[in-house]
């Protein structure tokens, strides 16, 4: 659906929805959402404040949810990865109130986590990727919260692991662990808070990260699907549902993965942080604390479950194009300015800000088709916003 709007707003994706329905005919994905807002009037490098015209959008959706049910701008995906940076905002919060500083220990507000050597990780290292307990098997969704914090506070940390020097993505386990701090300093359960301090501030209405039981049966077929499409074609080898989108997934709370909502409603998360933290005159962070999270804190190290170097803000990636010829994996495309910072879900999704172009972009396609086969698609299609909004620069 490529919807026409008034002469004075963000001009069509053509492209865009041309690369998304091309990715449906080769079989990567039944469907998708995109969304684009930008802040006009700006010239590059400007600086964006809270009287700046308002964001000018664009919506885009395109094909299924799933076979026989169109996707529309009201179905909520899993966002995967993308979730990550609501927990940064959330410990953001903290930091601002005084509740904890950066480079606290874990077990300053987690004892038990000290266990086996642990006990020099800081937040710092866990929002970087640099803490060295990446890869653990947490057993979510089976698992319920407290045992899943149980067994990362007794898990070792990897060998020859100097935490703050060695980078490599965590999956899981770090995001759970930084979701236990918020719960300990605040009180409510993460789900909680981010819902009443982050989501429904930012009017995130349809978004939840561990959605209530009565909510879920509401939404009903609402609740997209996900797929895996690793083999060629659809038409070929009809791809099996992904479990993500049933009860245990979407009803239980994983801080690094199972955020869900319209693509859209991700994308005004990242028009707070470009306005400096406030949303429709409520103040959801300071834009000192904006600037501390997505400024980069590591930077040039070699990540080494990704095997690329990529830079790193608190929570957000930032924009690491500059680092070789090699695609970096869930880039935001070479059209992106240097100060981009955001973050991607496996194989399906990106959000991500540019402030040079004062520029957000949100975007999920719901079929998983193998690590080479989506980061091409990605490139194509956040490149493709690029040229279709004429900010393309000259190389």
């Amino acid at each position: 659906m490529l919807e026409p709007m008034p002469a004075d707003s963000l001009p069509l994706l053509t492209s865009t929805h041309r690369y998304l329905e091309e990715g449906i005919e080769q079989g990567l994905h039944f469907g998708g959402q995109v969304y684009v807002s930008r802040r006009t009037g700006l010239s590059a490098g400007d600086v964006i404040t809270e009287d700046a015209e308002p964001f000018q959008e664009r919506d885009l959706v395109v094909g299924e949810r799933q076979p026989g049910q169109a996707m529309s701008l009201d179905t909520l995906m899993i966002w995967l990865s993308s979730s990550k940076p609501v927990t940064a905002v959330a410990l953001g919060q903290l930091w601002e109130r005084g509740a904890l500083a950066l480079d606290d220990p874990i077990a300053r507000h987690i004892p038990e986590f000290a266990a086996q050597g642990k006990e020099k990780i800081t937040l710092r290292h866990a929002l970087t990727h640099t803490g060295g307990f990446r890869l653990l098997s947490v057993g979510w969704p089976e698992a319920g919260w407290d045992d899943i914090i149980a067994t990362i506070c007794r898990s070792r940390p990897e060998p020859r692991w100097v935490p703050g020097e060695k980078a490599g993505y965590h999956l899981a386990a770090s995001w759970f662990i930084l979701g236990e701090v918020v719960r300990r300093l605040d009180g409510r359960s993460y789900s909680e808070y981010v819902r009443q301090e982050i989501f429904e501030p930012c009017g995130m209405t349809d978004c939840w990260v561990g959605m209530p039981a009565d909510r879920f049966e509401a939404y009903g077929e609402r609740i997209g699907r996900m797929y895996g499409t690793e083999a060629s074609s659809v038409s070929e080898k009809p791809p099996l549902a992904r479990p993500w989108h049933q009860a245990a997934h979407v009803q239980g709370c994983s801080p690094g993965g199972n955020g869900y909502g319209p693509i859209r409603q991700l994308g005004r998360f990242y028009e707070m942080l470009l306005l400096g933290g406030r949303w429709n005159g409520q103040r959801i962070l300071s834009p000192q604390t904006v600037e501390a999270l997505t400024t980069p804190h590591r930077v040039g190290l070699y990540d080494h479950t990704f095997k690329h170097t990529l830079d790193w803000g608190l929570g957000f990636i930032v924009n690491s194009e500059h680092y070789g010829a090699e695609l970096p994996p869930y880039g935001y495309g070479r059209h992106a300015s240097r100060r981009t910072f955001g973050h991607s879900g496996y194989q399906s999704s990106t959000a991500f800000a540019d402030p040079r172009h004062g520029l957000v972009v949100a975007l999920v396609v719901n079929g998983n088709p193998g690590e080479p086969r989506h980061t091409q698609r990605l490139r194509q299609l956040t490149e493709a916003i690029y040229e279709d909004l004429g900010l393309v620069e000259p190389l």
